[in-house]
């Protein structure tokens, strides 16, 4: 049986974790009741499935892959997601700049649901059956994370002159951080997915009435641990409990 190398896993974990940890701060913020619930349960499918794909990883590692963690314990979920350094994360960049606007939110969600559904399918159809088992059911997942994007970003493109100028600020903002978002993760064996990915997200676009930009910078470096400031900070908040209180039961 095939067996996928932990540092493969821990880019999709990754990307999983950070977007649940960005989702999870809008909780009780969000413009409306429903999307407080809406946005609550799709940050707790990224949880998940960074749980599971974390765990994975974890049993390949040894205690010295993780320079924080104690010596004399087996590396587990927690210790990947609460011990590592911002330079040990291998989520891409788009994932972790800031939530600084709803249409921002969206358009993030937009961007990595067409990307996290497509690379789920070709995962769960692979020859690793214990990821495409994690594959499979976040494959569904996705499709609805896919869908409430597509919803907003119409509401929003298509919506007001504000709106529609924060929403497509927002694409514009967000777009040079797809190239990586899309590129083949080193050693996976996936092609590039940038060609399925632009079919899913252009029509969506067009139809919001918004423009994809075109050509221009495309910032790097998340999968080899270069990362904004951004993840720092978010870093701090999500482990400080667990850095605080080492061993901790609760």
């Amino acid at each position: 049986m095939t067996t996928t190398p932990p540092d493969q896993l821990l880019c999709w974990a990754d990307d999983a974790l950070i977007t649940a940890q960005w989702l999870a701060a809008w909780c009780a913020r969000a413009p409306e009741l429903e999307e407080d619930v809406a946005l609550t349960n799709i940050a707790l499918d990224q949880l998940g499935v960074a749980r599971l794909l974390l765990s994975y990883a974890a049993e390949q590692l040894t205690p010295d892959a993780v320079p924080a963690a104690p010596a004399d314990q087996p590396v587990t979920e927690d210790t990947l997601a609460f011990l590592r350094s911002d330079q040990e994360f291998r989520n891409c960049l788009l994932v972790e700049l800031p939530d600084d606007d709803y249409a921002v939110t969206i358009g993030k969600l937009l961007f990595l649901a067409a990307y996290q559904v497509r690379l789920y399918a070709v995962l769960s159809a692979g020859t690793d059956q214990r990821l495409a088992a994690i594959a499979g059911k976040a494959a569904k997942e996705s499709a609805y994370h896919l869908d409430h994007a597509r919803l907003w970003t119409l509401r929003l493109g298509d919506g007001t002159e504000e709106s529609h100028r924060r929403m497509q600020h927002a694409v514009d903002e967000l777009w040079p951080y797809t190239y990586e978002l899309v590129a083949p993760v080193p050693g996976s064996g996936l092609a590039d997915l940038r060609s399925d990915w632009l079919a899913t997200v252009g029509p969506i676009l067009a139809e919001a009435t918004l423009a994809a930009p075109g050509g221009g910078w495309r910032p790097g470096g998340g999968r080899l641990g270069r990362h904004t400031e951004h993840l720092s900070y978010l870093l701090a908040e999500m482990q400080v409990v667990h850095r605080a209180h080492p061993g901790a039961r609760w």
